[in-house]
């Protein structure tokens, strides 16, 4: 009877710690992202984003990603990568507004 009950406190002694291990893991997957967020405080401004991602296949995807003022094609999966680099267009001037005139109202 002594070794039965030895045998069951160490049973719901694992089930306590793997529960814990368990309930610790889902709650860093779930939350860690934002808290680590929350901890980062602002730098200025980022030189480097993820512009846009597209998913070719489960091995293989391709990724924009803008570096100052350059974006680059990066080809991502199974080993390789491929880099294109990208100039970004010259921005648009912005048209200059015309000079507004006063007209008597009648």
């Amino acid at each position: 009877m002594d070794v039965f009950l030895s045998l069951l406190r160490a049973a719901f002694a694992l089930a306590i710690v793997l529960g814990l291990v368990l309930g610790l893991a889902y709650a860093l997957r779930r939350y860690a992202p934002q808290l680590l967020a929350r901890f980062q405080g602002e730098r200025g401004e980022r030189r480097l984003s993820v512009v846009e991602t597209l998913v070719l296949d489960p091995a293989r995807r391709l990724v924009i990603v803008r570096v100052d003022d350059e974006e680059r094609l990066l080809l991502l999966g199974e080993g390789q990568e491929l880099i294109e680099p990208r100039q970004l267009p010259a921005p648009k001037p912005k048209p200059a507004s015309a000079p507004t005139v006063n007209r008597p109202v009648l």
